[in-house]
């Protein structure tokens, strides 16, 4: 997910001035509102995640739930090379690649079980999640970031992802159904005549940000940058929403579309952009969580272009959201990029505490957060 940090980064310098200019006209409903509860708290570094049974460099990791069990799902997985245990003694060089792979959580937040592996051997190695398909003139160079997993209905399952075909560009954001095959989820359909629903040309690019499948409602909630002819740099770091009811994610004709004042509209994708119709501004890519410890939803992702880790707060996911609090500042491994906030809500239901992890240049280091009022 490279491409996302180049385009935030650089931003950034542009980002200040902007968010001068919108506090003043004091027209931009995306901007902090109220006070962040989170104020009291410990963070305690817990190292880097590794499988048990792989041996791999990866980045983002988003978790989600399917039928009891929760999973991640990662972007970009490097296979360390032949017979390599520990990725820290990976020798340079390229050994391999899939765009995206998935893993079943532990108990065990530094360890996860690595899903769909071939034969290789003596170290057997992920296989791609989410296929590409060549009758849609895509490779396996094509990207496919997606993000949490989420339950839809009868066992089944989806996921969002972007669709990146590299130097051509991003072509679109769509849904795929998932369902455990052999005990693994596995993609079994994708959607859209092109693999694909939004196009990034003219839509958001929606679950790309975020996606949730929230505990509190029958639906499941996505986020996604502008669209990609935007390209001003205000209006190119708006986020938009749409929501689906979890049993309806495979039929497009049942999402619907924040049209920020006008509410949501079913099965009326946005044909207007900018302040009025988003819910966020310049926020990295992240995860969503219901607190029970502070009864409201809680935003994990990192400072884009930077290295802090951020907690926002909203009582609507539609928002308005709290300011953020910074509750870690990551040091970056050999001067690489830091990225992708991903929540671990399962490991602690009181929500007292919260697991958070995050990419440091294709490793996934871990944090535990511990709450008081």
């Amino acid at each position: 997910m490279l491409w996302y940090l180049t385009i935030f980064t650089s931003l950034l310098a542009a980002s200040v001035l902007a968010d001068k200019q919108r506090r003043q006209d004091g027209t931009d409903p995306t901007q902090p509102v109220g006070t962040n509860p989170i104020s009291k708290f410990e963070t305690k570094y817990l190292g880097q995640q590794n499988p048990n049974n792989s041996c791999s460099h990866r980045d983002l990791g988003f978790t989600g739930e399917l039928q009891g069990k929760w999973y991640a799902v990662y972007g970009d997985t490097l296979w360390c090379a032949s017979g390599v245990t520990d990725p820290a003694s990976d020798p340079a060089g390229f050994h391999g690649i899939v765009r995206d792979a998935v893993s079943l959580m532990t108990d065990d937040p530094l360890v996860v079980v690595d899903l769909h592996l071939n034969d290789d051997t003596p170290v057997r190695h992920q296989l791609q999640f989410v296929p590409f398909n060549t009758a849609w003139g895509e490779d396996n160079t094509y990207g496919f970031g997606g993000t949490s997993l989420f339950e839809t209905a009868n066992g089944a399952g989806g996921v969002f992802y972007l669709v990146n075909a590299n130097d051509a560009g991003l072509k679109g954001t769509g849904v795929a159904k998932v369902e455990l095959v052999n005990g693994e989820p596995t993609v079994i359909q994708r959607f859209g005549d092109n693999g694909y629903w939004w196009p990034s040309d003219s839509t958001p690019r929606y679950g790309d940000v975020a996606a949730f499948r929230d505990p509190r409602s029958d639906y499941v909630y996505a986020w996604g940058g502008a669209p990609t002819s935007i390209t001003d740099s205000i209006g190119a770091q708006y986020v938009y929403l749409l929501r689906v009811k979890a049993a309806d994610a495979y039929d497009l004709d049942r999402y619907e579309y924040w049209w920020g004042p006008d509410g949501w509209k079913m099965g009326q994708p946005l044909t207007e952009f900018g302040a009025q119709r988003a819910v966020a501004w310049f926020i990295g890519q992240g995860q969503l969580v219901w607190s029970e410890f502070y009864e409201c939803y809680i935003f994990v992702h990192l400072s884009p272009g930077g290295s802090d880790v951020l907690l926002r707060t909203a009582t609507s996911l539609e928002g308005p959201w709290t300011p953020d609090v910074k509750v870690y500042t990551a040091t970056p491994i050999d001067g690489g990029l830091t990225y992708a906030g991903v929540a671990h809500p399962y490991l602690n239901p009181s929500g007292q505490t919260l697991i958070v992890s995050y990419t440091n240049n294709n490793h996934i280091e871990l944090l535990k957060v511990t709450f008081s009022k």
